[in-house]
């Protein structure tokens, strides 16, 4: 997949941000918590993942990672040396680790996190001028899309989880 030809760099942002969401629609339809990430190069698709830590019984296995794990196999280099990593969820500590460590260029996300992100919210981790890699960072990019797709999804899990209390309550 490759990004259509005459997008300005926003609307090439949006191209990507919304294959993610579309990902992150997948994480959700298994009971994960939808988050969806694509590593982009040269305007290509390199890999794709969505959140999948439940259904792995992998703590590790956020999309973001999931992703990387991916490009690097594609591309036969663990260093994603000028690759773009769009993400619907500003990545967390563990995410933003693995990202200087691949030695992303760039990360684009969607939805702020004001409990865990690591790109600006709560930690900088992607610009601390101690690590040996700093990346260039895209936040808000569908922000409000993103932010409902996850916002929805804890709204559903919530009252599906009172709900279940309420027949337990009852039945025991």
């Amino acid at each position: 997949m490759q990004v259509p030809e005459g997008l300005t760099a926003q609307q090439i942002d949006e191209f990507w941000m919304n294959h993610a969401r579309k990902l992150a629609e997948k994480a959700e339809q298994s009971g994960e918590v939808p988050v969806g990430a694509v590593v982009v190069l040269n305007g290509e698709l390199i890999s794709e993942a969505y959140n999948q830590p439940i259904q792995n019984n992998d703590p590790t296995a956020h999309a973001e990672v999931l992703a990387l794990r991916a490009a690097g196999k594609k591309l036969g280099n663990y260093r994603l040396i000028d690759t773009t990593l769009y993400v619907t969820l500003e990545p967390c500590p563990m995410c933003a680790g693995a990202m200087v460590h691949a030695r992303v260029k760039r990360v684009v996300f969607g939805a702020y996190d004001a409990k865990t992100g690591a790109a600006g919210s709560v930690f900088d981790l992607l610009q601390a001028p101690q690590l040996n890699h700093v990346l260039q960072v895209d936040g808000g990019i569908m922000q409000f899309e993103c932010a409902d797709q996850l916002s929805a999804f804890f709204k559903r899990r919530r009252k599906e989880i009172k709900a279940q209390k309420r027949l337990g309550q009852t039945t025991g």
